[in-house]
């Protein structure tokens, strides 16, 4: 086959849709704004493979919760006041977007494609790649009987759709997990779900994306597309202009900075989050968690504990808001006891965008925009989750395979 692809963005859902599309048998170049040493969202998130977060992040409850955190510089939501009606129009569809019915229609294709998801990250491993896959189940740590109460609803619900779940009170979470002291009144634990490096797993893609013949243009930014009909015949980039057969966008948070010439809306938030990796800490956990209340992710990567969180919606804006990142050090102590502040002391935060779509599901599809894009992005905090999946998914778009799945709810015209 000698069809050209090109990719226009780096990221984890950039680099597995260049992987299955040149095992495929596309000739695949992929174009990345960054240098080849980039560290955005898909280096120094929390590293979790989740079928247990099958609730869409617009869902009952999460604007009233958001409004009240908002206005705490500490808390683990913010939206920065602006003037922007790209902001308004996002914050309206959300608002419609978070009721039961959509979770309840989202729930079950969320499911399907985060099992498929580690199914392929299991394939992955098997295959040769080294990265670090912990197959040990997740737990979801609550400070409170109540949040323990509401936890436990929402493992019912898992248990319905078939994601297994047991409810453990503080001894037997303990038992568990001996390697780290907690202070909890119980928690959820989630035994399908899984963690990796998503460093290693980075850097092993590419590996493989460059055994396979994948071109990489580093530092090529997209400044518009050029269209021959009802088809795109180049994109327009700081390099000159690239032409290809296919075009697939996974361009992240700046999706929407990457479609002059093309008619096509997807409306998207970057969601800043932050972590902190602690190299030698006090104590190591075995198994990843959550801080149900404190909203903080911790997982043990190559002997270390990263521990992040936050969702700041403040528009393309890398800038660290250190009251944010000291919300995430306030908690951590909070949950494990044997962790002070002090351990936090000469780490250097991590920030990265996490690209969200008003109803928290991402957009995978072929659009009306034109006859030859796929669009892949939009994946919030899902992105290493489901980048597999996507990645497949993609190349059948590509090959015109059809998927097994109704990704009806993902189309990216849907707005």
């Amino acid at each position: 086959m000698s069809t050209h692809v090109i990719i226009a963005g780096g990221g984890i859902i950039g680099l597995c849709s260049a992987l299955y599309a040149a095992e495929a048998g596309y000739q695949v170049t992929l174009v990345e704004r960054n240098p080849a040493t980039r560290d955005g969202c898909s280096f120094g998130n929390a590293g979790m493979i989740v079928p247990s977060h099958f609730v869409p992040l617009a869902a009952p409850g999460m604007v009233a919760l958001g409004l009240k955190w908002m206005w705490h510089p500490e808390s683990p939501f913010y939206i920065k006041p602006r003037l922007s009606p790209a902001l308004l129009s996002w914050a309206y569809r959300f608002w419609r977007a978070a009721t039961p019915g959509h979770v309840a229609r989202s729930a079950p294709l969320l499911r399907d494609l985060s099992l498929a998801s580690r199914a392929l990250y299991d394939d992955l491993a098997s295959s040769g790649m080294d990265f670090g896959l912990v197959k040990d189940g997740l737990l979801m740590l609550c400070k409170t009987p109540h949040g323990l109460d509401e936890e436990a609803a929402a493992a019912a619900k898992a248990v319905a759709l078939g994601i297994p779940a047991e409810v453990l009170d503080a001894k037997a979470t303990a038992a568990l997990d001996p390697g780290v002291t907690m202070d909890i009144a119980g928690s959820v634990y989630y035994p399908k779900d899984c963690h990796l490096s998503p460093g290693r797993f980075m850097a092993a893609v590419e590996a493989r994306c460059r055994s396979l013949g994948v071109n990489f243009l580093w530092e090529t930014t997209i400044s518009g597309w050029k269209m021959q009909g009802q088809k795109i015949a180049a994109v327009q980039t700081n390099a000159g202009e690239l032409a290809a057969n296919e075009f697939v966008l996974c361009g992240g948070s700046w999706t929407p900075e990457m479609l002059s010439g093309l008619k096509l809306r997807l409306p998207m938030q970057a969601g800043k989050g932050y972590s902190l990796t602690v190299p030698q800490p006090r104590q190591l956990s075995r198994i990843c968690a959550i801080f149900t209340e404190a909203r903080i992710a911790v997982t043990p990567i190559d002997g270390a504990m990263r521990f992040g969180g936050t969702m700041e919606i403040a528009g393309l804006n890398e800038d660290i808001t250190l009251r944010r990142v000291q919300g995430i050090i306030k908690a951590v102590p909070k949950y494990y006891p044997a962790f002070q502040p002090e351990d936090f002391a000469d780490i250097q935060p991590w920030r990265g965008l996490r690209p969200c779509s008003p109803d928290g599901l991402p957009y995978l599809g072929r659009t009306k925009a034109a006859d030859n894009l796929v669009i892949a992005t939009g994946h919030a905090m899902m992105g290493l989750s489901l980048a597999p999946i996507t990645g497949q998914i993609v190349s059948q778009f590509l090959t015109g395979e059809r998927p097994a799945y109704d990704l009806q709810l993902l189309e990216p015209d849907r707005f």
